[in-house]
């Protein structure tokens, strides 16, 4: 079936792998043009995961290195560059490290961790044993970073190894750090941040400031921690985030690529959906889709035209953060605020582009500000200083709000023992108007939801939703959703824990505010369907069918026995 069409590179951030193994490439070497034409000592490109940042680090790699076989830049943008493919092209010693994996539960492992990664970097230029250029004592100097190091082994390290490289190829070097901060997170969940700082910011220190055998370096991450921590008196540092014009097209799909791909593997009919699902990030003044998910959902397509679009960043990075913004939603206003973004509107806020991590959840302030760091929440329009309109990017970011918000409620609803008892003490009695009060309290207190970030765009799952979540804290009754009953299947079927009484709610969403109308119509259809045989057949005599309609955050119920 695919025999003709290159690969799709799900995952893949090795550029010379992509490149000699026919994947599909969207071409970014525009990225290396404009790092060397607007030159920067020490530069910091801060995006969210998953936009494709260690493979751009990759390519880096792979066009600088004194190492690397240049041909896989044929065909590509930057080939056409002649004058400036003659000068850097393979023409540089390249260190090219990742601090992904240095993830550990106590300090000592993610020292250790981090000594490994720069051994591993050491040990990929062992022709430094045998090199003319390097004295005795500089060879010895070599094999230490071989061997286990001490702390102040540690932090000269990286120094250590540009000065080597530089002395044996007579030449500067460049060096690339993928993921910087991921050390730094993980510390703080851990428990042992300050020791991270400090390992961080000396390993630092040593090899960015001053230093004479560096021709530039180029850091990647998620979060720009503050200069105070780590990059002190680090006055050549060149912070790139996304709110920065410059590379804003390098780093995610543009529109242009997308269209292009999708043409490519022949699946533009699914150009709205893509659009609808991935777009909606503007990085500078460029609108992208996050690639990860586009990739994703394109092989998915090419084994099956009628594949639906999923939540890919669910399973990828965490969505703590969402978690952490609902829960401290306490006061009114943010909840409102919440309800504004769900709703696609616009939120203005100050954004404070560094945190460390300790400071991030202190206040909702920081959190916006985590929020839009990390790509939950996305700038429209201009910003004014550091006043963003912020908004929720797309379809899948705005289910994950919606799966965090319905978490939330479920945890909160135990929290009411009382309101759960009324509630549902009135439901088995067919009192509707206790039925009605009580629900209503809950719609008061959730956050609701706009209806396009609920799967298959009914809004009737909102409170179907709520519904059971309340439901779900009462275990001694049987409480079924979209169970096959008569000719249809019922929204929520309830057998009572002794098995006497059999409830059947049908739930409507009143668009235009007429609830009595919409309540008339889920109790009709609940007769016409026969929704109550199968209770009839089980001996159940009790029976209570009860129409809810719902509209915004009122509801009204009506009850037949």
């Amino acid at each position: 079936m695919h025999q003709n069409k290159k690969k799709l590179p799900i995952g893949i951030d090795n550029f010379e792998k992509l490149r000699l193994n026919d994947f599909y490439y969207v071409d970014k070497t525009g990225l290396i043009k404009e790092l060397l034409n607007n030159w920067g000592e020490v530069n910091l490109f801060t995006r969210p995961r998953r936009f494709g940042k260690s493979l751009n680090m990759s390519m880096l790699e792979n066009f600088f290195s004194i190492e690397k076989n240049q041909d896989i830049f044929h065909g590509l943008k930057i080939a056409k560059e002649t004058t400036l493919c003659e000068e850097y092209m393979g023409k540089y010693p390249v260190i090219s490290i990742s601090l992904k994996s240095v993830n550990a539960a106590s300090f000592e492992s993610a020292f250790q961790l981090t000594a490994q990664i720069i051994a591993e970097a050491a040990e990929k230029v062992q022709f430094l044993m045998e090199s003319e250029q390097l004295t005795e004592y500089n060879r010895n100097e070599y094999q230490k970073l071989l061997k286990d190091m001490s702390e102040a082994e540690l932090f000269g390290s990286l120094k250590k190894l540009t000065r080597l490289l530089s002395r044996h190829y007579d030449m500067p070097v460049i060096l690339l750090i993928d993921e910087y901060d991921v050390p730094l997170a993980k510390a703080y969940e851990n428990g042992y941040y300050e020791q991270m700082v400090f390992l961080i910011r000396n390993l630092f220190d040593q090899v960015l400031k001053g230093n004479e055998n560096l021709k530039f370096a180029v850091l990647t991450g998620c979060m720009r921690i503050s200069k105070e921590s780590i990059f002190t008196g680090l006055n050549n540092l060149r912070v790139l985030s996304v709110s920065d014009v410059e590379f804003d097209e390098y780093f995610g799909f543009t529109d242009e690529e997308v269209q292009e791909l999708l043409s490519y593997y022949r699946c533009t009919d699914k150009y709205h959906v893509i659009k609808e699902w991935y777009d909606g990030y503007r990085f500078g003044n460029v609108d992208v889709y996050c690639p990860w998910d586009v990739v994703c959902y394109c092989a998915k397509l090419r084994e099956d035209k009628n594949a639906q679009p999923e939540n890919y960043w669910i399973n990828t990075s965490s969505n703590d953060v969402v978690r952490k913004f609902i829960q401290g939603a306490e006061n009114n206003t943010v909840k409102r605020e919440i309800e504004q973004l769900t709703e696609g509107e616009v939120i203005v806020k100050e954004i404070h582009p560094e945190l460390t991590y300790q400071n991030m959840y202190q206040s909702m302030e920081n959190i916006w500000s985590v929020l839009f760091t990390t790509g939950y929440l996305t700038q429209r329009d201009k910003r004014d200083g550091d006043c963003y309109k912020l908004a929720i990017p797309n379809k899948e970011i705005g289910a994950i709000f919606a799966t965090q918000i319905m978490e939330y409620f479920k945890e909160n609803i135990q929290k009411d023992g009382i309101l759960l008892q009324r509630f549902c003490a009135a439901l088995e009695q067919g009192d509707a108007m206790t039925v009605e009060s009580c629900f209503e309290e809950y719609l008061k207190k959730t956050i609701s939801i706009r209806d396009t970030y609920i799967k298959n765009g009914m809004k009737e799952n909102f409170y179907h939703g709520i519904l059971l979540g309340i439901l779900g804290v009462k275990d001694q009754w049987i409480v079924e959703s979209n169970k096959e009953m008569g000719e249809g299947y019922g929204d929520i079927v309830i057998e009572t824990e002794n098995g006497e009484t059999g409830i059947i709610i049908e739930i409507k969403y009143a668009r235009d505010g007429k609830l009595d109308f919409a309540c008339e119509r889920a109790i009709e259809q609940i007769s016409s369907k026969k929704y109550d045989e199968r209770f009839k057949e089980n001996g159940i005599r009790k029976i209570l069918k009860y129409g809810i309609a719902c509209y915004k955050k009122q509801c009204k119920v009506q009850v037949e026995r």
